[in-house]
């Protein structure tokens, strides 16, 4: 392939300084592609009819992806920058001969790092203290522990592997749930993803990482928060559509669950009217889990091997395909 006329899009709804380190990671490792950026699907339309490449997250094509890919007549490769592929091979418009590949094994350490964050601050009523100290209120109450609770971790592969240790490590019971129920170091159990209603009143804690698809839309709905303790929180690390977010909404307005921390939204950014800001029981972050400083650097070392392989005609040595 001759890399020269190879042209490479960027789409990163990220901040300047981390956009900046893509695009000039890709331009040193490929000096004689041609190379852009734009931070925001609705900038994509001078660049359909040429780009041969897109790098970037599925969500961030969220709107446009059906258009996108129908209008993408060169396209040849899609390198998603997360795990997941929601919004890239859901979408009937992708060409089955357009490679497919993701970002994984960089997950693990800062999702876990997330979850252990998001159930403490929960427990310990971390938002009440931010309000306070905004309000320049001196309040106390006793915390509660996280030690001796059950989590149960909704979806399990690499991030939960390395989650589940560290969650028995802070002397918590560990629950799986799973579509392919095995036995795995650091869970105490593990459930098929079907029996989660049944098993939600077990749970201090629910963590969501399964990755969204049609047959996770809206598994985490109403029976399962009429099913769990009022005392109970919700975590949701995986992908908006994976909660039912009125059944939610409902059970955190009526207090049917205790709280919830929530990274993943169906709408992002999340509307500013969005009835979750106004809830104290809400701790809510930006979709920020797995994102850390060191993300673009492991991100851009599966890119520049993903690269080499496609510009040499070696498709089938592309690490991290997505089979379709």
């Amino acid at each position: 392939m001759n890399n020269k006329t190879t042209n490479v899009l960027l789409l990163l709804s990220l901040p300047p300084t981390i956009q900046q380190q893509y695009l000039e990671g890709v331009r040193q490792r490929f000096p004689d592609l041609e190379v852009a950026l734009i931070d925001h699907v609705d900038k994509i339309d001078p660049h359909l009819e040429s780009m041969d490449i897109l790098i970037g997250f599925g969500p961030h094509l969220r709107g446009r992806a059906d258009e996108v890919f129908k209008k993408a007549g060169n396209l040849k490769w899609v390198q998603a920058l997360g795990t997941g592929v929601d919004n890239i091979t859901d979408r009937p418009t992708l060409r089955t001969d357009v490679v497919v590949t993701n970002i994984r094994g960089i997950h693990g350490v800062p999702m876990t790092e997330a979850a252990l964050s998001a159930m403490l601050a929960l427990s310990r009523d971390v938002p009440r203290l931010v309000r306070n100290q905004d309000r320049h209120h001196w309040g106390r109450w006793p915390a509660k522990l996280i030690d001796g609770k059950i989590v149960g971790i909704f979806g399990i592969g690499a991030i939960s592997e390395v989650l589940a240790p560290r969650c028995k490590a802070m002397g918590m019971e560990v629950v799986g749930f799973s579509s392919a129920p095995r036995k795995l170091d650091g869970f105490d159990r593990v459930y098929g993803r079907d029996e989660i209603v049944a098993r939600a009143g077990e749970l201090d804690f629910l963590v969501l990482l399964t990755p969204y698809s049609k047959e996770t839309h809206h598994m985490i709905g109403g029976e399962v928060f009429s099913a769990m303790k009022p005392t109970a929180f919700l975590v949701n690390l995986a992908r908006g559509g994976v909660a039912d977010e009125d059944a939610l909404l409902t059970a955190l307005q009526n207090q049917t669950i205790a709280g919830a921390a929530l990274d993943v939204f169906v709408q992002e950014p999340l509307p500013e009217d969005h009835p979750f800001w106004s809830l104290d029981n809400v701790l809510i972050s930006p979709h920020t889990g797995g994102f850390n400083v060191e993300y673009a650097g492991q991100a851009l070392a599966i890119i520049e091997e993903n690269m080499r392989h496609f510009l040499t005609g070696d498709i089938d040595n592309m690490i991290f395909r997505v089979e379709r």
